[in-house]
């Protein structure tokens, strides 16, 4: 066994000690994080499924395609390569649909092309933007993004960008 699997084990029983050293109630202790981790996940549950239900609309409908067609001239014009815009389009909203997508870009046209090197980088550095959004703001219980949003795209962009540049077509 490596020492990793003794980690959790190991803090958790060091926090025991310790709590009990204070003589405090480690067992109450517990349970009163785990209610606030499940008012936690009950309060920022309806932004999840709001979220995963759209992008599984957007997928489903057919909009995704219609984007890509739409943006496949921009795209090719500052050195994005179009079919990369699937991923893009996804990236922001939902992580494990942008790992499907880069893995069928993978998977076509194989992960040392350039079309799956763009693929590779766009997933390491983007992030899924209105996800973690929704998530943290939520539980933190913030309702004006103000300037969160615009920021968070611009670095978006920026990743993609460099992933066109990375994987040699710009």
């Amino acid at each position: 066994m490596a020492v990793t699997d003794y980690l959790v084990p190991g803090l958790l029983l060091m926090a025991a000690l310790a709590a009990m050293r204070r003589k405090q109630d480690v067992y109450g202790i517990l349970l009163a994080g785990g209610a606030e981790g499940l008012r936690l996940v009950a309060s920022i549950l309806p932004a999840l499924v709001m979220l995963l239900t759209a992008v599984g609309m957007l997928r489903q409908s057919g909009a995704m395609e219609a984007l890509t067609r739409l943006l496949t001239p921009a795209a090719r014009a500052v050195g994005i390569p179009a079919e990369t815009l699937p991923l893009i389009l996804i990236r922001p909203f939902s992580g494990s649909a942008a790992l499907a997508v880069g893995a069928e870009l993978m998977t076509r046209y194989g992960p040392d092309s350039g079309i799956g090197r763009a693929a590779a980088v766009m997933l390491g550095s983007t992030e899924t933007t209105f996800y973690t959004i929704s998530v943290y703001f939520s539980a933190a219980g913030i309702r004006k993004t103000r300037y969160a949003i615009p920021a968070a795209l611009i670095a978006d962009l920026t990743g993609f960008v460099c992933a066109a540049a990375t994987a040699g077509w710009m």
